[in-house]
């Protein structure tokens, strides 16, 4: 018998009972209307008297039958369930029945999809007194919130956990795991790092108790990888948890493969692979190649400059056609390389492989006993049949070599490169998979040198605090995306990018290069000897040693006569850079002569003079061989700092299958300041012939600026030596125009040097070959620099070669308009090339450098091009300057070829005119009123061709001031004189000037036209004496 709070008790037959059985009856042969008002009358009675555990029951059974009533006449009482189960918990305190009654009226609210009702009802009964109905109710309401119209996910997560919670609390760790593990699908990824680590860590330690090992480390491996906002000493916890974890589940199972770790990040796209040695650092004046190293940022533009001078060289070795399977050199591959190919690397040679780590967590991690993983198949390049493949030979020594960073510590979100060597033994292909090293933390604070200062063990070990597990990481990169053909844009392709499977090659030479009293500054224009060295570091020889630069004019081998000059003792004494003969100081400013044939200095062999073949004696360089060769130097016409990149080529005396040539890679840095400016021009003489009566002689004035700033300590420049290298002219003397012996000059000055020029004789021209120039040398001192020796004449054929490029095109082109053009053009082309001369300037000077109270002699050597008579040439080019911004302008060219008609200037150097006669002329106007005086009129025909010319006479002065200055007076006999001139001829003509009066008269008045001897059209040749031929006829 159930008893009630106030202790009453009904007997079985009281009339209160009889009712409550009758509703019974009725509700359980389904009557439920009548059930109904028989537990309502019930419920009354027991009120009335004050019964409340057989009113709660009645209210309960009420409600549930109006609930049932089959057409629900009247709608579901809830307020009878709240009234039950608050009377179950409050008054009888019974919690078994109030837990029943709010299970039922949670079933009947969820069967009416009232399910925040549900919940709530749910919820207010979960207590702290029993975990395990509390963790029940918790899950049920969770359920009720997914299951609302709108679903209340985040609701139902909590809730969950909540229930998760209760249900470890009451030891039910499988119900808790189920819990956390659903809840775990609202969380994840939603950004919720804080809560994600909460249930991921609680996942974990129940996965772990019952002995889920796998869910486990899972769990953990999300808390480590995610980027964890939790402070250092929870980071700390959960990855000792981690760690301890992982332990169990490796000592489960040791001879597993090794499992991945999840610290620290791999970037793998930054992954760089460096093939081959260190580079060696500068020992005293030796200073080694740049080469290549990790160290040196990626620069896109100068790997497309390298590899430009890597085909440039190839295309010359190969006959100008670059072989089909040419591979340009990559020494470090990169994510910015061109990684489609396998990468070639040579035995013995290390791999380097630059891994980037990166540690998300706050607490410093540290990687004992790191090194790479690979896989190898040994290949013999040579023979047919191939080896087997030998997986993760970590162990495997005698194929490859593996070296193993012993203890790599990474500080708190740190981002750290370890660099791990690879050195192949044997020929075949390499396939660097990954990394493996144990995972472990530092214990206690760790200091700037990893060190915790409390802990008294040597320095440089880092205290592990045991916990430690072996595993892996891949390294995987993906490729470029592809982006050529329609289906690839379309979708998403990429590419393969094979960095990390290098194929070993068999053994190859390897070249170390170091340049001694190799200079950092110089001025421009100056030369400066420095030696390089050579030396073949492998185990076998290397042959055809080429060097090839951007620009060849900076430096110079020595031509192939260097090796047989001798250098004069004064110039040992000097240190001169140059081949030098001491001269006899009293003797005239006149031209030393010697000739050299550009072919001894590499040009006009029509290879390119980019390609620089170094001259290693037998041409072999042996193995452990080194050798010292001298290097002249001149510093760049432009001021500045220039990077100049020297490419050296090198082969091996076997022929390889897999790897032709090897190269390396130099950049010098040179700062020049400014020396000297050099202006230069040529016009004709006036004077018609040369001592020897032949004509064509010309001035050559030339300006020589110092423009020197005076911070590089140069007091004074020194012009030691001016020659000319020329095919058909060569200097001849000085004119004097001052008395100084020496030309000196200080900062800011000019000086102005003329000289006189004449063809060279038609003997010294055809005994030679056509490649041949002549030097002439006009010395200032009193020492005779040879000019066509090296290192000048090195550096002038190099200044030369690039005109040489230009002349070389320009002709191929003319042969193949030849055709097509009508004589009239050959025509103009013979007019103007009397107005061109091919005649080369060398400037030669000293500079006197005070430094450090010491005094240094520099010395250089400045070119300049004389092209056309009468047009300034330069020692470097001009800035061109900016044309003004003028409108647009919108039309189509009409394209309607213009006969090339020669300059007004050109025709005037077709005919050169010269008149001789007395300078005044005295006549007695009293005996003879008419004064005659006898006037040369010389002809000089300056072009190839046989040219007809015509006199005229009978110009006239039109201009009245002229007419003011100068009188007026006639020529005598015949008006109009035609005459024809051989090439090259010079013709006296006998003329007479008739004079009235006393007076200064100007006798150049007759006009001179001419025309080649084949053609129609008549030119004018203007008179390029235009100061006036002035004559003063006095009357005695």
């Amino acid at each position: 018998e159930l008893k009630n709070t106030s202790g009453l008790l009904y007997p079985p037959e009281a009339p209160e009972l009889q009712i409550r059985k009758m509703a019974d009856l009725c509700f359980l042969v389904q009557h439920y209307e009548l059930a109904y008002s028989c537990y309502h009358t019930a419920k009354k009675d027991f009120l009335n008297d004050q019964a409340m555990l057989y009113a709660a029951g009645a209210l309960e059974m009420a409600a549930v039958s109006a609930f049932l009533q089959p057409g629900a006449p009247r709608p579901y009482p809830a307020h009878y369930m709240e009234t039950a189960i608050q009377t179950y918990r409050d008054i009888c305190k019974n919690m078994v029945l109030a837990e029943r009654c709010v299970l039922l009226s949670a079933e009947i609210l969820k069967s009416q999809s009232k399910y925040s009702e549900a919940a709530a009802l749910l919820i207010r009964l979960t207590s702290e007194d029993s975990d395990l109905r509390s963790a029940l109710l918790l899950e049920q309401a969770a359920h009720c919130f997914i299951n609302m119209k709108s679903p209340m996910v985040r609701k139902f997560a909590f809730h969950m956990i909540l229930a998760g919670h209760r249900f470890s609390k009451a030891g039910q760790k499988k119900h808790a795991l189920r819990c956390y593990c659903q809840a775990m699908q609202v969380y994840k990824g939603k950004g919720w790092s804080l809560a994600e680590d909460h249930i991921n860590f609680t996942i974990g330690r129940q996965s772990f108790t019952l002995r889920q090992l796998d869910n486990a480390v899972s769990a953990f491996r999300h808390i480590l990888i995610n980027d964890s906002k939790q402070p250092p000493a929870q980071q700390g916890s959960f990855l000792r948890e981690y760690l301890y974890v992982y332990k169990n589940v490796t000592q489960l199972s040791p001879d597993g493969p090794l499992p991945q770790l999840p610290l620290p990040y791999i970037n793998s796209s930054a992954t760089r692979v460096f093939f081959g040695h260190d580079r060696r650092p500068a020992e005293g004046e030796k200073q080694a190649a740049t080469h290549v190293s990790l160290d040196q940022e990626y620069d896109s533009e100068s790997s497309q400059q390298w590899k430009e001078l890597e085909e440039q060289v190839v295309s010359v070795i190969n006959k100008g056609i670059i072989p089909s399977n040419f591979q340009p050199t990559q020494f470090c591959l990169n994510r910015y390389s061109d990684n489609s190919r396998f990468p070639l690397a040579v035995i013995e040679e290390p791999v380097t492989v630059e891994v980037s780590f990166r540690n998300p967590l706050k607490v410093p991690l540290l990687l004992t006993d790191l090194s790479l993983l690979w896989k190898f198949q040994p290949k013999d390049f040579n023979a047919k049949h191939d080896g087997e493949t030998k997986e993760l030979g970590a162990c495997d020594d005698d194929m490859i070599g593996a070296e193993a960073i012993a203890e790599f510590l990474i500080n708190s979100e740190e981002t750290k490169v370890a660099r791990l060597k690879l050195f192949p033994h044997q020929t075949g292909e390499l396939h660097i998979l990954g990394v493996v090293y144990n995972l472990g933390t530092v214990q206690g604070a760790v200091t700037l040198d990893g060190i915790d200062p409390s802990i008294g063990l040597q320095t440089g070990k880092l205290i592990s605090n045991g916990l430690s597990v072996r595993g892996r990481q891949d390294l995987e990169i993906q490729g470029p995306r592809l982006n050529n053909t329609k289906e690839e844009k379309t979708s998403i392709k990429y590419g393969p990018d094979r960095r990390l499977d290098p194929i070993i090659t068999e053994e190859m030479p390897l070249l170390e290069v170091f340049f001694i009293n190799f200079p950092t500054g110089l001025l421009c224009g100056e030369i400066r000897k420095a030696y390089v060295e050579f030396v073949n570091v492998s185990k076998c020889p290397l042959t055809a040693l080429k060097v090839v630069s951007k620009h060849p004019e900076f430096f110079t081998f020595g031509g192939n006569t260097a090796v047989l000059t001798p250098l004069s003792p004064s110039a040992s004494e000097n240190c001169s850079a140059y081949k030098t003969v001491v001269t006899d100081p009293t003797s005239v400013r006149t031209a030393l002569l010697s000739s050299a044939s550009s072919v001894d200095f590499g040009v006009g062999t029509g290879g390119q003079p980019e390609v620089i073949h170094v001259p290693l004696p037998d041409a072999v360089l042996l193995p452990g061989a080194s050798v010292q060769l001298p290097m002249w130097l001149r510093g760049p016409d432009e001021e500045g700092v220039h990077e100049i990149n020297f490419l050296f080529y090198y082969e091996s005396i076997k022929r390889h299958s897999k790897m032709c040539h090897r190269v390396l890679r130099h950049t010098a840095v040179i700062c020049t300041s400014r020396s000297l400016h050099i202006r230069a021009t040529v016009c004709r003489s006036n004077a018609l012939e040369d001592e020897e009566g032949r004509g064509d002689n010309m001035l050559v004035f030339v300006d020589v600026e110092n423009i020197n700033t005076s911070e590089t300590g140069v007091k004074e420049f020194h012009i030691v030596q001016v020659s000319s290298n020329s095919k058909h002219w060569k200097l001849q003397k000085s004119v004097k125009i001052s008395e100084d012996k020496d030309t000196k000059l200080a900062s800011r000055e000019r000086a102005k040097l003329c000289f006189k020029a004449v063809r060279c004789k038609n003997s010294e021209v055809s005994f030679y070959p056509l490649e041949n120039y002549t030097f002439a040398d006009i010395v200032f001192g009193n020492e005779q620099i040879i000019s066509s020796a090296s290192p000048c004449a090195d550096f002038f054929f190099q200044s030369l070669s690039s005109e040489f490029k230009r002349t070389h095109v320009q002709s191929h082109a003319h042969a193949s308009q030849r055709a097509a053009k009508q004589s009239f053009d050959e025509t103009v082309r013979l007019i103007q090339q009397c107005s061109e001369v091919d005649l080369n300037i060398v400037v030669l000077w000293k500079a006197y450098v005070v430094e450090d109270n010491k005094q240094l002699i520099l010395e250089g050597q400045h070119h300049v091009a004389l092209n056309t008579v009468g047009k300034e040439a330069f020692s470097f080019p001009q800035k061109q300057e900016l044309p003004e911004m003028v409108l647009l302008k919108f039309f189509r060219p009409e394209n309607i070829p213009v006969p090339a008609r020669p300059t007004p200037e050109q025709l005037s150097n077709l005919i050169k005119t010269s008149l001789h006669y007395p300078e005044s002329f005295n006549h007695s106007f009293h005996q003879k009123s008419l004064c005659l005086v006898p006037v040369t009129l010389l002809l000089s025909n300056c072009s190839q061709a046989v040219v007809d010319v015509m006199i005229d006479l009978r110009h006239k002065t039109t201009s009245p001031e002229a007419l003011e200055i100068h009188g007026s007076f006639t020529w005598l006999g015949q008006t109009q004189y035609k005459l024809q001139l051989k090439s090259q001829e010079v013709y006296s003509l006998q003329l007479k000037a008739c004079f009235v009066h006393t007076g200064v008269y100007n006798l150049g008045t007759p006009r001179v036209f001419a025309k080649l001897a084949d053609q129609v059209t008549l030119f004018e040749t203007s008179q390029q004496n235009s100061m006036p031929a002035l004559i003063i006829i006095n009357n005695i």
